[in-house]
């Protein structure tokens, strides 16, 4: 018996079906649920198009098309389904980011059509935890970024990007969409960092991805001075401490299976990895 299978772009009646599909993984699923749950499926309130992959005229797996390429519980076949409907529509994000296993064989797909990428990072585990460090004391000084604070933050969200990414998020339309996207975790309540006696950040982070499942700690930052120094362990306890308050049972991250020190850091605070990600960088 064949099965029938297609992909197409979802619609906002389709919202339930997706929610379904994005619950199966809550914890790597975070970034995307938490967008759709905020603005639905409209594409001009997402920021991008949701496909979708059916089997037998069931919605099986997503794939959101937007500043990222992210399969979402995308088996084999579906993947397929979305390369080429990625292909025929031509390159418009700036990564592919995803489920290792995904990921990689989307990019194995696209690669012929969209490459060279600048860069492709194979393994970024996913860390999980549900509890406070007991052996960690919280930074008492941590705390969260107040709206008339934009400009205290802002240039080290941008240091941290450019550090990461390897360009400068203020390129192109001259940082109005990534300033727009620090000032909305500021007025969320997400953004956190401890300042010096000169009011200069010396570590950050925020919760950039929420659910009430699950969230997803991201921009993990130290100022460049201020490195080796003990503040990031106390800082990721108290940005911790806030996020399973306030935020959701589950917190999650994705860090460079290069970046030593980091992985040191959020394992002390009793992040465990579950399993791994992959982005490739235009």
């Amino acid at each position: 018996m064949l099965t029938q299978t297609t992909t197409r772009v979802l619609e906002p009646s389709d919202l339930d079906a997706a929610l379904a599909v994005l619950g199966r993984e809550p914890v790597a699923n975070a970034f995307v649920a938490s967008r759709v749950q905020i603005a639905g499926l409209d594409p001009w309130r997402l920021g991008g198009e949701m496909w979708g992959w059916y089997e037998d005229g069931m919605l099986q797996s997503l794939c959101y098309a937007g500043a990222n390429l992210v399969p979402i519980c995308a088996t084999p076949r579906a993947v397929r389904g979305f390369a080429d409907r990625a292909r025929r529509a031509g390159r418009r994000c700036s990564s592919i980011v995803g489920p290792v296993e995904a990921t990689a064989l989307l990019w194995r797909l696209l690669e012929p059509s969209w490459g060279p990428a600048r860069e492709v990072r194979r393994h970024q585990p996913l860390m999980v935890t549900d509890r406070l460090p007991a052996d960690i004391a919280p930074d008492p000084y941590l705390r969260r970024i107040r709206k008339d604070e934009i400009e205290t933050i802002m240039p080290a969200c941008v240091a941290m990007f450019t550090e990461e990414v390897g360009v400068s998020p203020l390129a192109g339309d001259g940082g109005l969409l990534y300033q727009a996207r620090v000032a909305e975790l500021v007025g969320n309540g997400r953004s956190f960092a401890r300042l010096d006696q000169n009011g200069k950040v010396v570590f950050k982070a925020e919760v950039g991805a929420a659910t009430t499942q699950a969230c997803q700690i991201q921009g993990v930052w130290v100022a460049p001075e201020y490195r080796g120094q003990g503040f990031a362990a106390p800082g990721m306890a108290a940005v911790l401490r806030y996020a399973l308050a306030d935020v959701a049972p589950l917190v999650s991250l994705y860090v460079n299976d290069f970046n030593t020190a980091a992985r040191a850091t959020y394992r002390r605070v009793g992040f465990q990895e579950v399993g791994a990600f992959m982005s490739v960088l235009f």
